[in-house]
């Protein structure tokens, strides 16, 4: 971390100037010298650094002026203070004042060079935070659907095409992956905006009530019904009705469905006059329709008559590099919404979360991502945040032989399982902590698998 860095070191001591210029030649930084705090604030002026390490008490210009010039000049160069008095007071006022740090004289030097080490992780992590906050531009993002993937960028291309058309649309993808969103965005994109957008979630009410949730119905129609109800259709006149989870409409209520839809009219349960409506209707399921019209649970001309326009929303674990971007907009949104500083990730929980197979796609991300962002008590969120990332990751990037023969596939799992864990064992030195980490288990599933294979970390650690 510390090799190539540009750093300024401002001490009014020759001695302290000399030795810190040495050990910081050491570990591969560039050493910029200054003797006071005057010529610390000229070099801020001229130069470029990546960190300051100054003094915090020197003579007319204070390690306070310097760091307040550092600030004022890129408010994320993080300034570490040394000082020979430790006293709360101080080290309060410079850590207010943005100091990431403070450091006693006389400090170890190991202290010192992890202190430098963790003040230029944080300044590279907020650099790269900021640019993915930067990317969620309009490019990437339409109406609060966010995605640079070239899966993403096809269902934007779609939703642009058929959001001033009167068309259907049929959305389907997996549970959690957006597709409200996706409809919302139909509607908001195109001339509809302004009238209204009225969701329904089909599983959600029972048969017996959908018929005038959805036409209506007038007084007297049914024991209960004491005065005339609209029903969706009618509410959504001049505007869209999203029916979310469609395929658990009975038959029945199909048909319908498909008289509304053919005939733009709807006939009120104990009615006796059709009511002619405009309404854009957008269906989403997380089902294979094309199956469910087999096995005769779904109306295969109500199935054509929907899916005049088809649009696939792709599960997260297919469009991964989506994964930062949505983690930094929940990031934003949950830090505003519950006050906390919380501004990104660290570079190895980022990765995780990128090979993570989230079988609950945005929405178990999101459910992550406010979590960790409600019980966080600093600015970046780490893998032990997020418990789901100590299970083991799904990368889908293997690609196993097959022998000819075939082979016994239970075996040759134990066997590559028992092989890996020995190798962690023995690169962690017997650590199983560290062991875990690099299978991306947790510490419990290790403990499960060495008992289960009659691993021993001793033994382990005595090979390395």
């Amino acid at each position: 971390m510390l090799k190539g860095k540009r750093i300024l070191v401002a001490d009014d001591e020759a001695s302290m100037r000399e030795f810190l210029e040495i050990l910081l030649k050491r570990e591969g930084c560039e050493a910029t010298l200054a003797p006071d705090g005057t010529a610390a604030l000229a070099l801020l002026e001229s130069d470029t650094f990546d960190l300051v390490l100054t003094d915090l008490r020197m003579p007319k210009v204070s390690g306070l002026k310097v760091l307040e010039k550092a600030k004022e000049k890129d408010a994320d160069l993080e300034v570490v203070m040394m000082t020979a008095f430790a006293s709360a007071e101080t080290a309060i006022k410079a850590m207010k004042q943005g100091a990431y740090d403070y450091v006693t004289k006389p400090f170890k030097v190991d202290e010192l060079l992890s202190t430098l080490e963790r003040a230029l992780e944080k300044r590279q992590l907020v650099r790269h935070n900021a640019v993915l906050r930067r990317q969620l531009s309009d490019t990437f993002v339409l109406d609060d659907i966010i995605g640079r993937s070239g899966p993403m960028q096809q269902v934007f291309d779609i939703v642009r095409r058929v959001a001033d058309t009167p068309t259907s649309v049929l959305i389907s993808g997996e549970s959690g992956t957006g597709k409200e969103l996706v409809a919302r965005a139909i509607h908001t994109t195109g001339g509809r905006a302004h009238m209204p957008f009225i969701p329904l979630n089909c599983g959600a009410i029972p048969d017996a009530l959908m018929e005038s949730e959805l036409f209506g119905h007038v007084r007297g129609a049914f024991t209960g019904a004491v005065a005339d109800k609209l029903g969706l259709f009618r509410a959504a006149d001049g505007g869209t009705l999203f029916l979310d989870e469609l395929a658990e409409l009975g038959l029945p209520l199909q048909v319908k469905l498909l008289r509304a839809l053919q005939e733009r009219k709807i006939l009120p349960v104990g009615g006796e006059r059709e009511i002619s409506i405009d309404v854009r209707v957008v269906a989403a399921t997380n089902r294979d329709l094309d199956a469910e019209v087999k096995n005769g649970s779904f109306r295969q001309d109500l199935f054509y008559r929907l899916n005049v326009i088809p649009l696939a929303v792709p599960p997260l674990r297919e469009r991964r590099e989506d994964v930062p971007l949505l983690a930094t907009h929940f990031v934003a949104r949950y830090a505003a919404q519950t006050g906390r500083p919380v501004t990104g990730f660290d570079p190895d929980t980022l990765a995780r979360l990128c090979n993570y197979h989230f079988p609950g796609n945005v929405r178990e991300l999101e459910n992550m991502i406010e979590r960790a962002v409600t019980l966080s008590q600093g600015t970046i969120i780490d893998s032990e945040m997020l418990p789901e990332l100590q299970e083991r990751p799904f990368t889908g990037d293997a690609s196993p032989e097959l022998p000819e023969a075939g082979l016994d596939l239970d075996r040759h799992v134990v066997e590559m399982e028992t092989r890996l864990v020995r190798l962690a064992l023995e690169r962690s030195g017997g650590n199983r902590i560290k062991a875990a980490r690099l299978l991306g288990l947790s510490q419990r599933s290790l403990r499960y698998r060495m008992a289960k294979y009659g691993v021993d970390a001793d033994t382990e650690k005595s090979l390395n």
